[in-house]
């Protein structure tokens, strides 16, 4: 039994991970401030069943609190940490960058600071695929140049890469970044355009496609996505001297219009399209080469688009009817 803590742990992948962590018979720390950034109590009712979990354990604390890290850090003997807890969406940042950077750089820096302090050497964090920008060159490698960050998201998650390797460096940290492509699949944020669109087809409304919907998504799966993470924790528990940054996606690309149809289709009914303008900070595209995290942790992506749709909407509307 490892002990894994795992910051933003009441949110869509968090407590889709801690539930897995769980069921393999792991002990697991969640922290989460619970913000209103979407309605809290739909992260209340992601942990509500984990809490009945005698190897769950809840804090309702933020990443920015140093003392309150510290009571945790001091409390806990903790393996291996997964750092999700962020401020996340592109547009939203470009709103408040401040907020963005205060979370997601200075929480970072305090998370890395108790590992220094507490001796723990083992690292799994999400980054996320708009560090790519608008790289013209597809699919996106891990190597590529990503000094061209176009919203303020996206740069906070570039700065912590290059943090977290400087406490590898300094601290022998061992790291994995996950660079996310865009996740879907049951417990969405209610923001994201999967959600958003099956609730406003749901009620017959019109839905918002900013541009002419030929812009493209690397869509993943919850379900991939947490064996990814998973595995990544894994490598670095059986390994020393890490610092890898990996491309977690299905690396199968879908047009934004073409994701709309889907989910149409799925819902059987006729989509109402409001068309406009690009956002800022919006990418063209993400398209992830998948070889790297293959090779190293033996990823391998299984739920295809249409799969995931269904699975998603049917969990929509499961808990659409027990709302």
């Amino acid at each position: 039994m490892n002990t894994y803590l795992v910051t933003g742990g009441a949110g869509f992948i968090g407590s889709s991970l801690c539930s897995k962590l769980l069921e393999q018979g792991n002990k697991v720390i969640a922290i989460d401030n619970f913000c209103d950034f979407y309605n809290p109590k739909i992260k209340e009712n992601n942990v509500k069943e984990l809490q009945n979990n005698k190897n769950f354990t809840l804090y309702r604390k933020d990443i920015r609190d140093k003392e309150a890290l510290k009571e945790i850090f001091n409390e806990n003997k903790i393996d291996v940490i997964v750092h999700l807890a962020a401020m996340a969406g592109v547009r939203p940042s470009i709103e408040n960058p401040i907020l963005y950077q205060d979370v997601n750089c200075m929480g970072t820096q305090n998370i890395l600071e108790e590992m220094k302090s507490h001796n723990i050497k083992n690292l799994v964090m999400a980054s996320s695929s708009s560090v790519y920008g608008n790289c013209k060159e597809v699919p996106f490698k891990e190597d590529m140049i990503v000094d061209f960050a176009i919203s303020p998201y996206a740069a906070t998650k570039k700065a912590n890469e290059v943090m977290t390797h400087v406490y590898h460096k300094l601290f022998n940290i061992n790291v994995i970044m996950l660079r996310f492509f865009t996740v879907y699949g049951p417990k969405q944020r209610p923001d994201l355009a999967i959600n958003k669109f099956t609730r406003l087809m749901l009620n017959n409304e019109e839905i918002p496609m900013f541009g002419d919907g030929t812009t493209s998504r690397d869509y993943t799966y919850i379900d991939d996505i947490v064996d990814g993470v998973i595995k990544s924790c894994k490598y670095t528990l059986e390994n020393e001297n890490i610092y890898q940054i990996l491309n977690l996606g299905n690396s199968s690309p879908i047009s934004l219009k073409e994701m709309i149809n889907i989910i149409a289709k799925t819902l059987n009914v006729e989509p109402k399209i409001k068309q406009l303008p690009m956002q800022p900070g919006d990418v063209e595209r993400t398209y992830a080469d998948i070889s790297k995290a293959k090779e190293l942790i033996g990823y391998e992506p299984k739920t295809s688009f249409e799969e995931g749709i269904k699975k998603f909407v049917e969990w929509y509307i499961n808990s659409y009817k027990n709302r």
